[in-house]
């Protein structure tokens, strides 16, 4: 079995998975958009079904409404999983409040997430340009630095925000900085390119367009540069092991039940306190 990374945790504590605890060998597990196996991705609801199987860790979405609050949201359009239809933007944070998201409630505010449950961690990432001054004035404004990491498919996106922060808040690499991590890595230039970049861990599918990007090379020269590897989305127990024992830091799963299962059979369950 791999050791896991072990980046410069103390300056992010988002890293740690035990509160309060220096750094850990254990995977980090992250629920995707809660656990919503029935629907009603990204709600309150969704959330704390994820709170109470024991998760400390939630992979979330964010986008901005029509007069710029940061709504938990996934979709440009609304269509695919509420009662409505059109563009998201287009809508206030009270219209969106109101909808039916798979029969679980309405969209929910970022700012109402992260006061419902004070020491919950989350994966955030940031959908759109018009949620990133938004969306870094509530983190500075609740100074909840310490409890999300910045992620965006766009890095230009995910390096506006962190311009925007007040304090060290950790991120993940943009689909740009990752590819370059995945061809560079094994030459060594992992440290390198991860510095210049402000990230400090990986979140990765398996494989992308048929090309395998988690390799035990791959885990090992990520390490070697003190980043973590997160992969998602993984959601059946055979995988979550073969990966786990391949020294990946951290799951994404929709299948929240069996990554629970899979990590507490791991002695790394529950990962921390959740006060309500």
């Amino acid at each position: 079995m791999r050791r896991f990374g072990r980046p410069d945790q103390g300056a992010y504590p988002y890293l740690h998975n035990a509160a309060g605890n220096p750094p850990s060998p254990c995977p980090i597990a992250l629920v995707h958009r809660g656990f919503a196996p029935d629907g009603g991705e990204n709600t309150m609801a969704a959330f704390e079904r994820a709170v109470e199987l024991g998760f400390r860790y939630l992979e979330i979405d964010v986008r901005a409404s029509s007069d710029g609050v940061v709504m938990v949201f996934h979709d440009e359009d609304l269509d695919r999983v509420t009662d409505a239809h059109g563009r998201m933007a287009a809508r206030t944070a009270r219209e969106l409040g109101g909808l039916s998201v798979g029969g679980d409630g309405g969209i929910p505010t970022l700012e109402a997430v992260l006061l419902r449950w004070p020491d919950l961690r989350l994966n955030i990432d940031v959908k759109s340009g018009a949620c990133v001054r938004p969306f870094a004035d509530l983190i500075n404004r609740l100074r909840a630095h310490d409890r999300v990491l910045v992620a965006s498919f766009s890095d230009r996106r995910r390096r506006k925000v962190l311009r925007l922060l007040k304090g060290p808040t950790a991120s993940s690499a943009g689909m740009a900085v990752t590819t370059l991590l995945k061809l560079l890595a094994p030459l060594g230039l992992a440290g390198a390119i991860s510095r210049a970049s402000a990230v400090q861990a990986l979140q990765v599918p398996e494989t992308y367009r048929g090309m395998r990007v988690v390799t035990g090379r791959f885990v090992d020269a990520c390490h070697a540069a003190g980043l973590q590897v997160h992969v998602w989305t993984i959601n059946d127990r055979a995988d979550m092991d073969r990966l786990l024992d391949l020294g990946v830091d951290g799951l994404v799963s929709d299948a929240a039940d069996v990554l629970a299962d899979c990590m507490a059979a791991r002695s790394a369950w529950p990962q921390g306190d959740v006060r309500a």
